[in-house]
């Protein structure tokens, strides 16, 4: 069966850190570039960072830039998202995605993380 089973999430103060995990089932990870999105409540789905299939190219959203960390490790089929120094506004549920030129889009669960004093 196909799935990305994402992990991590929870509740920190401001400043605190989290490290998310997408773990992919029933598919070859490495054919595919990996992101993280994050949908806060009432707004719009954004993406967070991106990875492309090794691992060699990387691309960060502004606002987590300096702060979050995207990786990889293909031999055990699942990427990452460390996430330090968060902030209330980093609270959202987090998503994963795998995609790649003419193959299919497929989509994690989401895990909430959520940043509060």
């Amino acid at each position: 069966q196909v799935q990305l089973v994402v992990s991590g999430g929870g509740s920190v103060h401001p400043g605190g850190s989290l490290r998310l995990s997408c773990a992919a089932y029933g598919f070859t990870i490495e054919r595919y570039s990996m992101t993280w999105y994050r949908q806060a409540p009432g707004k719009d789905r954004e993406l967070v960072a991106t990875i492309s299939r090794a691992g060699e190219n990387t691309d960060y959203a502004d606002p987590v830039k300096g702060r979050f960390i995207i990786s990889r490790d293909n031999a055990k089929h699942t990427m990452y998202l460390q996430m330090n120094n968060l902030q209330p506004e980093d609270t959202a549920l987090y998503f994963c995605k795998a995609h790649g030129a003419g193959r299919p889009t497929y989509w994690g669960q989401g895990t909430q993380v959520t940043v509060s004093s």
